[in-house]
């Protein structure tokens, strides 16, 4: 769930941003997978290394799950949500791709969220929601700094 909600929020942070501040279709597709794989990486570094440390604070060997499990479906699930807003922009024309980019994104944490609530089952529609705001802010940040520092 971390991983598929943070790729679709900050790579939609990312897209919409580049794609405010800059025409060039190929400079925010570039951008965009440059963003999502680096972050990826780095997000199966910490979950390797939060989780590891985990392990060595647990005298009791209660934890014995794969840090290398962990670690390469937190990689997975973060590039499969930064897939939600990177497609529109390489598929669609560049005047329209930032808004199938956001109905994508938006999407996908909608349907994140809810299916997070049937799982634990407590409240579906509310989690919907709340990721659908926390997507919604993390892009207004993004189209502003874009808006602001244009090329």
């Amino acid at each position: 769930m971390f991983g598929l909600q943070d790729g679709i929020v900050s790579t939609t942070g990312v897209v919409v941003g580049i794609s405010t501040g800059v025409s060039d279709k190929a400079i925010i597709i570039l951008a965009a997978f440059v963003a999502v794989t680096v972050e990826a990486t780095s997000m199966a570094a910490g979950q390797y290394s939060s989780e590891k440390a985990v392990h060595q604070l647990d005298k009791t060997g209660r934890h014995t799950d794969n840090l290398y499990i962990g670690a390469a479906i937190m990689f997975i699930a973060y590039l499969l949500g930064g897939a939600f807003p990177i497609l529109p922009i390489a598929v669609f024309p560049q005047e329209m791709s930032r808004i199938f980019a956001l109905i994508s994104a938006f999407s996908g944490l909608f349907l994140i969220g809810l299916l997070k609530g049937h799982l634990v089952e407590h409240r579906p529609l509310r989690s919907a929601v709340e990721l659908f705001i926390i997507g919604s802010i993390a892009t207004i940040v993004g189209v502003v700094v874009g808006y602001l520092l244009r090329v």
